[in-house]
């Protein structure tokens, strides 16, 4: 049973989080050999305060050059 965890930053309609979800699934039908059943795609929200790359928030402007 494949379970797929997808962090992102919050700010997705439940559409696109809909769609994505469909897209993933039907990837890991076809190349992992399994069902949509037994599929599980979760999505975690995660606020850009929560987030650094390369030491820096992403609700920071970047840095300068």
């Amino acid at each position: 049973m494949p379970i797929v965890r997808v962090s992102m930053h919050s700010g997705r309609t439940p559409a696109q989080k809909a769609e994505l979800a469909r897209a993933i699934t039907d990837a890991i039908v076809k190349i992992a050999k399994t069902t949509p059943e037994a599929t599980t795609v979760i999505f975690e929200d995660v606020p850009r305060e929560n987030w650094a790359t390369g030491g820096t928030l992403a609700c920071q402007p970047p840095a300068k050059a």
